[in-house]
């Protein structure tokens, strides 16, 4: 059974599963028949697939096992935490990127790389993204006590942010067996409602609920939680993504569209014809970083190269999706069926590896220079459709008023 449980003195949780993932087994019924079949992933979600399904999620589990062993013979020859020595920035693409890890060779920085691709052993991922990410370098820029007194500091405030929050707890991830509790409730809201105290200009947006719920359950501490969720938010994403005007992810959006042209130009081509907007299905990709579209333990896996890539990391992902049901996508005659192609698709996505590998493989190198350079060439124009549409907005108050 999957359990966590939430102490006052430390806030810890304790994960009643396994590290070893169980081979999921469905009935001779179920697999003759090829019957749909439901069962718990990892993290404690409800799956439904076929048996097809299932065997892919075996074998997957399978390589995980294998990646595992590999993790820890480094850390038997190299050391015990390795990549975890402190101070020095990791090296990707040649650009420092700001975390806590230090990488004394090129050598182990593409070997790092290469692994942290192939994914990052479950019982690893709490630490390895803590120091990856700079979350741990962040934390220790303040007092021990700042989450705790923070906590503590915004205990029964009311604002705008609070009373959404409030609203979507029941709705994150319903039938949860500890998010969908009082006890995960109650955790979740302190994680959302202290970063909604610690940056105002965010405060809270619809898409953080799901993106605060995993790193929940994957980090080892709610505390840990909140320190991903702030590096997250400051660091590995672009700015004002999450912001009142939601700019910064209007500005994704172009970059992708632009991209798509770039990369997949038949599907983008066709999709023009259709007046499809990809905005339709990215926006809650981007919002959400694929955790209400993508099983759980691929979503993790893409979570695995982001905190270490960076934001590029969607783009690439985001691309292959569409990448892998090319032909499928250019039979559509109507944009409800893009829809449905789309979802069908992410939603049934248990191979990480296949994913991954049309994302960094098919679609080809993106460098973070070349997408900071698409978000300046889209940002004039987003912000001027923005600043027309509050004075739209404006003028019909105005005129209400009257």
């Amino acid at each position: 059974m999957y359990k966590m449980y939430h102490t006052q003195s430390k806030r810890e949780f304790s994960i009643g599963f396994q590290p070893q993932m169980q081979i999921l087994r469905p009935s001779i019924h179920s697999r003759r028949a090829n019957l749909m079949v439901k069962f718990q992933d990892l993290y404690g979600f409800a799956v439904e697939g076929n048996v097809d399904d299932v065997n892919i999620l075996n074998e997957v589990r399978e390589k995980v096992r294998q990646q595992g062993r590999v993790w820890w013979a480094l850390e038997a020859s190299k050391g015990a935490n390795w990549y975890l020595l402190p101070h020095v920035s990791s090296i990707t693409e040649g650009i420092a990127f700001k975390s806590s890890l230090k990488l004394s060779t090129l050598t182990n920085a593409i070997t790092l790389k290469r692994l942290i691709r192939k994914g990052i052993p479950p019982v690893l991922r709490p630490k390895v993204w803590f120091s990856l990410s700079g979350a741990a370098k962040k934390k220790s820029t303040v007092p021990e006590s700042y989450y705790n007194d923070l906590t503590k500091a915004v205990e029964g405030k009311v604002t705008a942010a609070t009373k959404q929050i409030d609203h979507d707890l029941p709705r994150t991830f319903p039938g949860h067996p500890w998010l969908d509790t009082q006890e995960g409730h109650a955790t979740l809201r302190r994680v959302l409602v202290g970063y909604s105290f610690r940056d105002s200009d965010v405060g809270y947006c619809q898409g953080l609920n799901y993106v605060a719920a995993l790193l929940l359950l994957v980090m080892k501490t709610e505390e840990d939680a909140f320190w991903m969720l702030a590096v997250l938010l400051e660091n590995v994403l672009v700015n004002d993504c999450y912001t009142n005007n939601l700019s910064g992810c209007h500005v994704e959006q172009r970059v992708f569209q632009d991209l798509l042209v770039k990369k997949c130009p038949r599907i983008a081509a066709h999709l023009e014809e259709l007046e499809f907007d990809v905005s339709l299905v990215a926006t809650e990709w981007f919002l959400c970083l694929f955790s209400k579209s993508l099983p759980s333990e691929t979503t993790l896996r893409v979570w695995d190269v982001l905190f270490y890539e960076g934001a590029k990391v969607l783009f690439h992902v985001a691309l292959a999706i569409f990448k892998m049901k090319e032909e499928e996508l250019l039979l559509t005659h109507h944009v409800g069926d893009v829809i449905n192609i789309l979802q069908k698709t992410t939603h049934h996505l248990f191979d990480p590896d296949e994913l991954l590998t049309v994302a960094f493989d098919k679609i080809g190198s993106m460098t973070t220079n070349t997408i900071s350079k698409e978000r300046k060439k889209q940002e004039p124009a987003v912000m001027a459709e923005l600043d027309q549409r509050l004075r739209r907005l404006n003028s019909v108050k105005m005129d209400d008023d009257k």
